[in-house]
C-alpha cells in the first residue's frame, strides 16, 4: 500500500498538467519527447510526485523504446507491480510504492542483465545528479 495520500485535488496542486496525466491517470508520453530519454549523467532518478529513489542511472541504458529504460529499479521495495492489459497488451505496470503513481511498464524477455527493461516516463520522474 502506498505510504503517502493525497486526494486528487492535492496532487492536481503539486503536479503539472502533463505529469498529472501520466502519474495520477496512467497516461504516457509521446515516445522520444522526454527530458531523460538521452540523459547519461550519474546519478538517481527518482518519482516526481514523491521524491522516492526508483532507479539508477548506473541501470539506464538505450533501448530506442523513446522512454528512458532501466534494466532494474534501485530496491524491488521502493515498486510496485501490476498487471496491465489495456489497449489489447498483456503487461506490467509499474508504480511507485511510496505514493502509488503511475511510473510506466515493465517489459520482460529482454536482452539485459536482468532480462527485463522498464520504461519509464520521463514525466514520472526527476533527477538527482552525482
Amino acid at each position: 500500500m502506498p505510504k503517502i495520500k493525497k486526494t486528487e485535488e492535492e496532487w492536481k496542486k503539486s503536479l503539472t498538467p502533463q505529469q498529472y496525466h501520466v502519474l495520477r491517470e496512467s497516461g504516457t508520453e509521446p515516445p522520444f519527447t522526454g527530458k531523460y530519454v538521452k540523459t547519461n549523467d550519474k546519478g538517481m532518478y527518482i518519482c516526481a510526485a514523491c521524491g522516492n529513489e526508483l532507479f539508477p542511472s548506473s541501470t539506464k541504458f538505450e533501448s530506442e523504446c523513446g522512454w528512458p529504460s532501466f534494466y532494474e529499479a534501485v530496491d524491488n521495495k521502493k515498486i510496485i507491480l501490476r498487471p496491465d492489459t489495456s489497449h489489447g497488451m498483456n503487461r506490467m505496470e509499474v508504480l511507485c510504492a511510496n505514493c502509488g503513481s503511475h511510473l510506466g511498464h515493465l517489459f520482460e524477455g529482454e536482452n539485459t542483465p536482468t532480462g527485463k527493461r522498464y520504461c519509464i516516463n520521463s514525466l514520472a520522474l526527476d533527477f538527482k545528479k552525482k
